[in-house]
């Protein structure tokens, strides 16, 4: 795949990205995408990939950092939490056996005690034969770590979107308008029915190495599926420019928003920020979760980790990357 102008690759395995205007959000999924705005973000530095199992082992074994999922959490953050809860845990996927209701998210999710990024799959598991595959049980403290660590930042919102799309400007997918053209896999998600039947038409049960499928115009892989990924700012309903009648308007990168903002109101009682989180995972499918999509959004509380959420960085100036990572 030809490169979108402007694009620059960098021998520490980013992407230097040339800014501009793009429209921001779809109106064809889910409404929380509306509606399309113009957006502006300047030039930035990404990773190719996301931070892989390999590189995050460097990160660990260089600062002695402990993830979110290897801590135990404090009964005191938690009004009510049973006793026995209090141990070090993230949550995994586990398929069911049969056909289950689609409301219910506890068919399939499973509060793993032991399960972390280097057991991703629990007590037994490991990474061994993973170094290339997305680091995943990693919470919003542990990515902004690694990030601060390789002198690098999260991407905001519009940031990672605009790269996700690799310059086709409005389309559906990171390729182009169709899921699967010509039949052909693209991107790491569920095909089937989700989360009992998954056919493997990608190859792929759970995550794949980085760079397993082409990479879209700027250069970029894993930006869609695979895993999710983490960006900086609150989840909120998104920033629209006041509009002047018969203007164009392009708002500057409209990064934040309010933790407040972020808390989920059908849980009133829970005050824990949530950020965004973009790009679809393995688990995305098309009759569950249509997020393998450059304008797809889905909130995550930051103290939550599990098996199908990454992240990469970016670096926001010009020259030569650190080389951290």
């Amino acid at each position: 795949m030809s490169l979108a102008t402007g694009a620059q690759a960098d021998i520490q395995g980013m992407r230097h990205l040339p800014g501009g205007v793009f429209t921001m959000g779809s109106e064809r999924f889910y409404p929380e995408e509306a509606p399309t705005r113009r957006v502006r973000v300047e030039p930035f530095w990404i990773d190719e990939t996301p931070v892989t199992n390999a590189q995050f082992a460097a990160f660990a074994a260089a600062t002695g950092h402990t993830t979110v999922a290897e801590t135990a959490p404090d009964p005191a953050d938690y009004p009510g939490m049973p006793a026995e809860m209090a141990a070090p845990a993230s949550l995994v996927f586990q398929r069911p056996a049969g056909r289950v209701a689609l409301s219910d998210l506890g068919q399939w999710w499973r509060f793993t005690f032991g399960a972390n990024w280097r057991r991703p799959l629990g007590p037994g598991s490991s990474i061994e034969g993973l170094d290339d595959h997305p680091v995943v049980h990693v919470a919003y403290a542990d990515a902004l770590a690694y990030a601060d660590w390789a002198g690098k930042a999260l991407p905001s919102e519009a940031e990672w979107e605009y790269a996700a799309r690799g310059g086709l400007d409005g389309a559906d997918y990171a390729w182009g308008a169709e899921l699967a053209p010509a039949g052909r896999m693209l991107a790491n998600y569920w095909q089937g029915a989700f989360p009992s039947v998954n056919t493997l038409l990608d190859g792929w049960e759970r995550t794949s190495p980085v760079r397993s499928y082409s990479a879209n115009g700027f250069g970029l892989h894993d930006m869609i599926g695979n895993v999710w990924e983490w960006t900086a700012d609150w989840y909120g309903l998104p920033s629209v420019p006041q509009k002047a009648p018969g203007a164009c308007c392009v708002a500057p990168d409209p990064r934040g928003g309010q933790e407040t903002h972020s808390f989920d109101p059908a849980t009133p009682q829970v005050r824990i920020g949530r950020k965004v989180l973009k790009g679809g995972s393995h688990l995305c499918a098309p009759n569950y979760c249509q997020r393998y999509r450059p304008a797809a959004r889905y909130p995550q509380p930051v103290d939550t980790s599990t098996c199908h959420v990454g992240f990469r960085c970016i670096i926001r100036r010009t020259g030569n990357p650190k080389d951290a990572s």
